[in-house]
């Protein structure tokens, strides 16, 4: 039972497919439009796109639609086809056209058959590029470096567009610090050198046809910062009793206008903006007096540099003044250079003279060569030979006044002078020798004083060694000993070799010997 019943489910289910297949074959069928035309098209050109129908129903008159693809609510262009026809749309080509296209095919009179659509068609507007320009879009046209520079180049017309920059009329090649993308220009870490005009090329194609346009220049100015200044300052004498320093403060980098600022201590004692990178002040002043500290302080506009403090002192020249040198030596020991050396005791702004003889000697010679080193001393450089002979000296005297000039000790000095042995080196030499030789004679003399003596008392140390010898052995009883001997005879010829028997043989001759120089030392000692 519960079979049958699924068999006729199935059944039925197979009667209604095969009925709804008859009903869909007795309809009109329409087939899928093929849309063709042009891939690239210039703005305002008049272009014809064609949609084609392969399969549509006989005597039905076909609506051929052209849309931009997503877009229905706006029509392109219609077109009604009769008996299969394809369709044209002529189409006046604007900006907005660009993008997929597609047809869709619909039963003019007929709404049982479906409308169709085709596959999307590409289509690439070029509009011809039309006044560009630059925009900063960093901000200012001047800017400091170190900061970043952006540039856009915009065009009021223009689709797929290149773009080319260039600084002052030359390319700009991507890099580590130029970064370039589409219409976008970015410098990272700028500085005076990317300063200039900047300006974009615009361009694009068309077939064969090129379009381009090329802004006006946009000048960017990158402004280096102002670095530390240095402060110096040189005394100027007003008259016998007022004088004054001319301070300078000087940046060697910056671009101007740069504004100096001169302080002593907390307290501003003048400013000026100069168009230089250099700025002089003048302060009076009393000699021998410490007046302050002075900083001079420069400003371009992004920050302010400091330079160090200097004591606002002037001292005038004391003495004594002092000269000494050392030399260089060359083959054979021999002196081939020396460096004078001169310095006075006080003063801060010294101005030092050399001379030979009566010859002042300045800058570069044939044979010498100044070195001047303010305010500490000055160096006279020369090699020795026969125009370096004479008499030196130097003077010192202040720089802002030389009504008095302090001189140092005369020095003579010659290639021989130079290379002669110094009598304290003579003395020390000669004295060591000398003390050398009189440490021998005092061993030497008390050598012989002592020896003579020793000898004595050796000799009599000796005699009585000897005295207290034979006074032992006269007290010995050899006879006590014979059968000792005998035993020790009878002992050596077991046990020892040869040799121990010719040593007893020999004893009494031994102690005859001895006896003999005993007596004789005993004559001699009663002489």
């Amino acid at each position: 039972m519960c079979f049958s019943l699924r068999m006729f489910m199935l059944l039925f289910v197979i009667i209604l497919g095969l009925c709804h297949c008859h009903e869909e074959s007795s309809q009109p069928y329409l087939g899928k439009p093929w849309v063709s035309g042009p891939s690239v098209a210039l703005e305002k050109e008049i272009v014809d796109f064609h949609c084609q129908l392969f399969a549509y129903p006989k005597n039905e008159p076909i609506l051929l639609r052209l849309f931009k693809e997503g877009d229905r609510s706006k029509l392109l262009a219609l077109y009604t086809s009769l008996d299969g026809e394809p369709g044209v749309f002529p189409i006046i080509i604007k900006h907005h056209h660009e993008g997929n296209l597609e047809c869709v095919a619909s039963a003019q009179n007929n709404t049982l058959i479906k409308p169709t659509t085709s596959n999307p068609h590409h289509l690439k507007v070029i509009v011809p590029v039309k006044d560009a320009k630059v925009v900063i879009s960093s901000g200012k046209k001047e800017l400091f470096e170190g900061a970043t520079l952006e540039l856009h180049c915009q065009c009021q017309a223009g689709t797929h567009v290149t773009y080319k920059w260039l600084l002052n009329g030359r390319p700009v090649s991507p890099s580590p610090l130029y970064y370039v993308s589409d219409n976008y220009l970015r410098i990272y870490r700028t500085n005076s050198e990317h300063s200039g005009s900047y300006a974009c090329i615009a361009f694009n194609q068309y077939n064969n046809t090129v379009f381009n346009s090329t802004s006006p220049g946009a000048v960017i100015t990158v402004r280096d910062l102002v670095s530390n200044p240095d402060i110096s300052f040189t005394v100027l004498k007003q008259d016998s009793q007022n004088y004054s320093v001319v301070v300078s403060c000087l940046s060697t980098r910056g671009t101007p206008p740069v504004t100096f600022s001169l302080y002593n201590r907390k307290d501003l004692v003048a400013n000026m903006t100069v168009e230089d990178r250099n700025a002089t002040f003048s302060v009076p002043i009393v000699l021998d007096r410490h007046l302050g500290w002075l900083q001079c302080q420069a400003d371009n506009g992004d920050r302010t540099a400091y330079s160090q403090w200097m004591p606002l002192e002037v001292v005038p020249v004391g003495g004594p003044v002092s000269m000494h040198y050392d030399y260089d030596i060359g083959e054979n020991f021999v002196v081939v250079g020396l460096r004078f050396y001169c310095k006075a005791a006080k003063g801060t702004h010294p101005r030092f003279q050399w001379f030979l003889n009566t010859t002042l000697l300045y800058g570069r010679g044939s044979f010498y060569y100044v070195v001047e080193q303010p305010p500490e001393r000055s160096v006279l450089l020369m090699s020795v030979g026969r125009d370096s002979a004479g008499t030196y000296h130097c003077q010192v005297s202040d720089s802002f006044d030389n009504a008095t000039a302090l001189s140092s000790k005369r020095l003579y000095l010659d290639k021989e002078v130079l290379n002669r042995l110094p009598v304290l080196v003579v003395a020390i030499v000669f004295g060591c020798f000398s003390f050398i030789i009189v440490l021998v004679s005092i061993c030497c003399v008390i050598g012989v004083v002592f020896r003579p003596r020793q000898t004595e008392e050796k000799s009599v140390l000796h005699l009585n060694m000897k005295k207290m010898t034979a006074a032992y052995e006269d007290e010995l009883d050899l006879s006590d000993y014979s059968e000792g001997i005998d035993v020790m005879r009878t002992t050596t010829a077991v046990e020892f070799d040869q040799v121990s028997e010719s040593s007893v043989d020999e004893w009494p001759q031994i102690k005859a010997e001895r006896k003999r120089m005993e007596e004789k030392e005993e004559d001699e000692a009663v002489l």
